[in-house]
């Protein structure tokens, strides 16, 4: 997901896609430390795909006020 489709989606569809990356995130870095992933970059990009949501929600919360 790119910061333009971010940006357009609306903000209870970004909180819920937030609740769910959150999950898969910590899913992942689970099977990680049991074994090893295939690709361990996929953790890193979770991460920031995370804070890029986290970051959106929080300008729309600054420019409702």
């Amino acid at each position: 997901m790119k910061k333009e489709e971010i940006k357009e989606l609306p903000t209870k569809d970004l909180q819920d896609r937030l609740v769910e990356m959150e999950k898969a995130y910590r899913q992942l870095t689970a099977n990680h430390a049991v074994s090893t992933l295939d690709n361990p970059a996929q953790i890193t990009k979770e991460r920031r795909m995370i804070a890029r949501v986290k970051t959106e929600l929080r300008q729309r919360e600054l420019n409702n006020k």
